[in-house]
């Protein structure tokens, strides 16, 4: 850059630098350099990292994959016991509800065989009853039959009587009653 201060011209510019302007990384004169430095670099950051860093991290990866495959593995075993504690349980309620089934079933058959034990003794009860009672009835049956005749003699002659105005022996009532 060039300033004017009273007639005199100053630049700005680093000496040996003479017309030549831009980026030194693009001047060719500067690439052997740079290859050098960046191969030196990459040489120092590959040792660094293959030998120190990537060791540690591929040891993490494989003892977080190690874990991962043991919990895995516990994992299917914690399933493989728990399907068959799960089929021990089934089983075992499959055997209760049996036997509940059978319980229900005998209380049943006891119940029923009690019912029908009272039912026969009410039944028996009720026969015994009923049997004094037919016979209470035949005898009271029986005696209104015997009444019955004295009735009618009473009756008819009380209607000879009435119709013919004179009583009728008893051997003639005897007579038209038989």
């Amino acid at each position: 850059m060039a300033t004017e201060n009273h007639g005199t011209v100053e630049t700005t510019e680093a000496p040996g630098h003479e017309g030549g302007g831009g980026l030194p990384q693009l001047q060719f004169e500067h690439w052997g350099g740079q290859v050098v430095w960046l191969l030196l670099i990459f040489a120092v950051l590959y040792v660094v990292l293959s030998k120190g860093l990537l060791p540690r991290v591929s040891g993490a990866i494989d003892e977080r994959g190690a874990k991962i495959a043991g919990d895995i593995a516990d994992a299917r075993r914690l399933k493989d016991e728990a399907e068959v504690q799960a089929r021990a349980a089934a089983a075992e309620v499959a055997e209760a509800r049996a036997k509940a089934q059978k319980t229900a079933a005998d209380a049943k058959a006891k119940a029923s065989a009690e019912a029908a034990e009272r039912q026969a003794k009410e039944e028996a009860v009720l026969a015994e009853k009923l049997a004094a009672a037919e016979a209470s009835i035949t005898a009271a049956r029986d005696e209104a039959m015997s009444h019955v005749r004295a009735v009618a003699e009473e009756t008819a002659g009380a209607i000879v009587e009435k119709l013919t105005g004179k009583a009728a022996s008893a051997a003639e009532l005897k007579a038209a009653l038989a």
